[in-house]
């Protein structure tokens, strides 16, 4: 068992620093060098550098302490420490990877939103494929959720963050940056995708086995907004009959369910079935028309 856990702490660490390094590449090397702007924490640092001129790098380090800080008093203990590593570690990185001062690309700002989107995608996809948060913008739309806006979907929220920070970036530099960070952050929406569950699956299934069934439930049909089907179930080791859910959803929705339930019970068991298509009605669902 030991061994076990020895292994996936390994592996952990070997995406993360993985991760890690491709982002502040990314970031250091592509985005900021040509002027580019993105979503989430490291957009605002960039724009908050331009407008109070404070190394970006730093704001980061900055704002990353105060979202952990307010996740920790706002969403309990267990939060706080699921982000405290990345969030501290993280803009270490970044500000030793700025001191290097190498240029990727310069100069042809269609390409360099392409490979930061490549790149930039693939380091977060490693990140979030082993279950960590980055403890950016996508906790703060948490935040807001758990206290605030409860009817409210946690990625609506979050497009809403990301959008209103592309928004101020074409009113602080210009539209042209605004239309290259969109393209750049749908590049990296499909690439963190594409690096957590492959290439065959738009949509995936998840399968759950948990004695809090009913918090799970409230929180897929009101917060992700999919539906569920449940039935009974009966495991042949303790004999003993459960209650499976079951959910169809994007690859996005089903981590935020496996971050709830991390959060509810982590005793869970989850399995995750990529879905080549899904006909009938639903967000993304193919029509059973054809129409």
């Amino acid at each position: 068992m030991k061994k076990i856990e020895f292994n996936k702490e390994l592996m952990d660490s070997l995406f993360i620093a993985v991760g890690f390094i491709l982002i502040a590449f990314s970031i250091t090397s592509i985005l900021k060098p040509n002027g580019l702007i993105t979503g989430g924490i490291t957009g605002l640092s960039i724009i908050l550098e331009k407008l109070i001129h404070i190394k970006y790098t730093y704001i980061y380090y900055v704002l990353s302490i105060l979202v952990l800080t307010i996740a920790w008093i706002s969403m309990g203990k267990r939060e706080g420490i699921k982000i405290i590593t990345l969030s501290i570690i993280f803009p270490f990185v970044l500000i030793v990877f700025e001191k290097f001062n190498f240029y990727f690309i310069r100069d042809d700002m269609m390409l360099a939103s392409i490979y930061f989107g490549l790149i930039c995608g693939i380091g977060s996809g490693l990140v979030l494929k082993r279950g960590f948060s980055m403890g950016g913008t996508d906790t703060i739309a948490k935040i807001i959720h758990h206290k605030i806006f409860t009817f409210v979907n946690v990625s609506e929220i979050l497009l809403c963050i990301d959008g209103t920070l592309i928004a101020l970036s074409a009113i602080v530099y210009s539209l042209n940056i605004a239309l290259y960070a969109i393209i750049s952050q749908i590049i990296v929406v499909i690439v963190i995708n594409t690096v957590m569950f492959g290439f065959g699956s738009k949509k995936v299934k998840l399968e759950i086995i948990s004695n809090h069934h009913k918090d799970i439930t409230e929180y897929i049909i009101h917060s992700i907004k999919r539906g569920v089907t449940s039935y009974e179930v009966k495991g042949c080791y303790k004999n003993l009959a459960q209650l499976k859910l079951l959910t169809i959803c994007s690859p996005r929705e089903s981590m935020l369910i496996k971050r709830y339930i991390s959060q509810t019970d982590p005793d869970a068991f989850v399995d995750v079935l990529p879905v080549i298509s899904v006909w009938g009605k639903g967000v993304g669902f193919d029509s059973l028309s054809g129409e």
